[in-house]
């Protein structure tokens, strides 16, 4: 074999190699559309819009297309959602929401779209606590001088939330249960007009997403009095648990998870989990969401499916306990 044939061999050797190695690289890097619409279904700034953004920021890195994060507010999150429903499930657009994705079905009798049956389930981010702050000029730095304080209101105070029949509100009430006070729920559209009114102190305290109020904690414009989880946070370490500072029985937490579109491609589903769980896996991942408090997750489908079945249960009850009246 002449030195000229043997190139042309090698050559043609070389090609077929890359030519059985292009079909995977094609699988690998062939996402449907050119960029991914991530909804997130309140103002920027709120817990969800931030943990949307920690993953957002880092899908490309995985082999996704860039990202563009929609602010889409409205109706508890019903809005944004709705258009997400109704979106091709062509991989182009999906959600990120609050655990308030199934809860606001109890709540509202006119939902424009079923919760569990109109959404393909991703992953679900992470867990994250809430955290009980005040207005840094009320005059009680304990969850017994809160108490003490509210009942001597006689229902004058209030709290907000990031919207009705969320976690927060939902935290609120469940408060409210336990410790035989009574104040007044506002609710506004999203956490982050709640936390500029709680720190011009027009509502008087929150029970907060932690991603939402850490920084405000951090730099003294809101006081943290507890934390509603069953155990201490390592990012507020020093916090006590709204049950360990005197409310025995007390827990409850929240939730940011991933949803596609109804027939959404199981492929793609796999591959956007497989990115998420990869995004949040990194040290960068890690650490933004540890200084936020919030524990990454990032499960199966399958996992997550069966997850937010049950969530779905458990939120209802709850609401039911409550006595909140769908509108």
């Amino acid at each position: 074999m002449t030195s000229f044939t043997r190139r042309r061999a090698m050559a043609a050797a070389g090609m077929l190699g890359l030519g059985a190695a292009l079909p995977a690289a094609r699988a690998e890097e062939a996402w449907p559309t050119r960029t991914l619409r991530m909804v997130v279904p309140y103002p920027p700034g709120g817990p969800t819009d931030i943990l949307a953004r920690v993953v957002a920021q880092g899908l490309p890195a995985e082999g996704l297309p860039s990202v563009v994060v929609d602010n889409r507010s409205g109706a508890s999150g019903v809005v944004g959602s709705g258009e997400v429903a109704r979106a091709a499930p062509d991989g182009g657009t999906i959600l990120v929401n609050a655990s308030i994705h199934v809860i606001i079905p109890h709540l509202n009798r006119q939902m424009p779209f079923d919760t569990l049956a109109d959404f393909a389930p991703v992953t679900n981010i992470a867990r994250v606590p809430l955290m009980l702050v005040v207005n840094r000029d009320l005059p009680v730095r304990s969850v017994p001088e809160l108490i003490a304080w509210l009942k001597a209101q006689d229902g004058k105070a209030s709290y907000g939330s990031s919207g009705i029949g969320a976690a927060p509100h939902l935290a609120g009430e469940l408060f409210k249960q336990l410790t035989g006070t009574r104040m007044t729920h506002v609710p506004y559209r999203g956490s982050g007009p709640a936390v500029q009114d709680l720190m011009a102190g027009n509502i008087q305290l929150m029970f907060d997403s932690m991603p939402s109020s850490a920084g405000a904690v951090r730099d003294g414009q809101l006081r943290a009095l507890a934390v509603s989880t069953a155990g201490r946070v390592a990012a507020f370490p020093d916090l006590p648990t709204i049950a360990e500072a005197g409310v025995p029985g007390y827990e409850i937490a929240t939730w940011y998870g991933v949803w596609g579109p109804a027939r959404m491609p199981a492929g793609l589903i796999t591959r956007l989990q497989q990115a998420v769980a990869r995004v949040v896996a990194t040290s960068e991942g890690r650490a933004r969401l540890d200084s936020l408090g919030a524990e990454p997750v990032a499960d199966t489908p399958e996992h997550f499916a069966d997850f937010t079945r049950a969530e779905y249960e458990r939120w209802g009850r709850l609401v039911r306990e409550a006595g909140i009246e769908p509108s």
